[in-house]
């Protein structure tokens, strides 16, 4: 599933530059390690985009501490969360 189209279902800004991660072939910590270091390095305005093979729990609490907000859906192939930085957060 295209991400325009993912975030289309969810809540997520779609007018804003769009990064993806696909983990779903890898297991534990590298989906969270991976998410937290590459949101770390995104730019503010960059909504974020997980592919993941099941709903990313520890991923959550970290995602609010740093002030993000999120969604995670089903998708046929994937669960997918969406990450991105509030306006006020910007």
């Amino acid at each position: 599933m295209e991400p325009e189209t993912t975030l289309e279902r969810t809540d997520a800004p779609t007018d804003r530059p769009v990064e993806t991660l696909d983990v779903r072939d890898l297991g534990p910590p590298e989906p969270l390690r991976q998410t937290l270091e590459l949101l770390a390095d995104l730019p503010k305005e960059t909504v974020f985009v997980q592919h993941n093979d099941r709903a990313p729990q520890f991923l959550y609490p970290k995602l609010d501490d740093r002030g993000y907000a999120h969604e995670t859906i089903e998708t046929d192939d994937a669960v997918v969360t969406a990450i991105w930085a509030e306006e006020g957060e910007r």
